[in-house]
């Protein structure tokens, strides 16, 4: 008994020596970050290597899906909307599945990114978008399989797929000057209502100026369709800390009021505490 329990003992220890062992990926892990223009673009995907084989038309068979690189799907995230080849592809992360041809690539942008390879059973409803893209030879062969974003512009740049001595690049377009005109218009046009509450409030409770912040409220207020109880709140105690206490029961019972409209126990009772306060309950 006494050796089939000394035997266990070092199969165990065997076993956990054996796991605490590391070894390089046959397809190492890689993360590429790109700035273009003003949107964030990330690919993750895994770097087989040619290792002596022919590549495409023979491991990669042409005219069939493939996972486009090794292990789990490659997948690029955009921060913002971007276009690839007129259609709209919307913020957010994609799997990248291909089906490589000799001279032309079918290159699709998948909503499902959790698969090991290809989907099991393929969703064409979460194809966001499917484009066609010239795959051209390269002068010199490239070992590891790479996925690049290259010839950047501030209005776009080209995804890159790469292996062998064939090269496939997906141009794509980001909204730059949207993004940049709304920020200039919205400058130019002077704060918007959340800038004057949250300015407000913030010097109410800095215990700054505060008939600045009282100013700042009414013009939130103002520039607001339908204050919500909690904006209401926030207005009545700058009201009430400017001394004036009318206006501060007036604003608070307009809280109240939205408050139990709303089933907000607790602005119902924060504003029955201070109406009781100032005297007004």
């Amino acid at each position: 008994m006494k050796k089939v329990f000394l035997f266990v003992c070092a199969a165990v220890v065997s076993l956990s020596l054996e796991a605490q062992i590391n070894t390089p990926q046959a397809s190492p892990a890689a993360k590429v970050m790109q700035v273009v223009g003003l949107t964030d673009v990330t690919l993750e995907y895994a770097r087989p290597a040619m290792r002596g084989r022919t590549i495409f038309g023979d491991l990669v068979p042409y005219d069939r899906l493939w996972r486009t690189g090794a292990n789990k799907n490659s997948v690029i995230t955009f921060s913002n909307d971007v276009k690839i080849d007129g259609k709209e592809l919307k913020a957010g992360s994609y799997a990248i599945f291909t089906k490589p041809g000799e001279t032309v690539w079918e290159v699709n942008f998948y909503t499902d990114t959790e698969n090991w390879g290809t989907p099991r059973n393929w969703d064409a409803t979460k194809v966001a978008a499917v484009i066609r893209a010239n795959a051209t030879k390269t002068t010199e062969m490239v070992e590891s399989f790479t996925m690049a974003v290259n010839h950047i512009s501030d209005t776009g740049a080209h995804l890159e797929i790469s292996w062998a001595d064939t090269k496939v690049a997906v141009p794509f377009e980001v909204p730059t000057d949207a993004t940049v005109t709304a920020s200039i218009d919205k400058v130019m046009n002077g704060p918007g209502a959340g800038d004057y509450y949250t300015a407000a409030v913030y010097y109410l409770n800095a215990d700054k100026d505060i008939n600045q912040a009282k100013e700042w409220m009414e013009k939130a207020m103002s520039m607001t369709e339908k204050p919500a109880f909690w904006q209401m709140r926030q207005q009545s105690l700058i009201y009430a800390k400017a001394g004036d206490t009318k206006a501060a029961i007036e604003t608070a019972k307009k809280s109240l009021a939205a408050a139990e409209t709303a089933g907000n126990a607790d602005y119902v009772k924060m504003n029955k505490d201070s109406l009781k306060e100032w005297g007004a309950m």
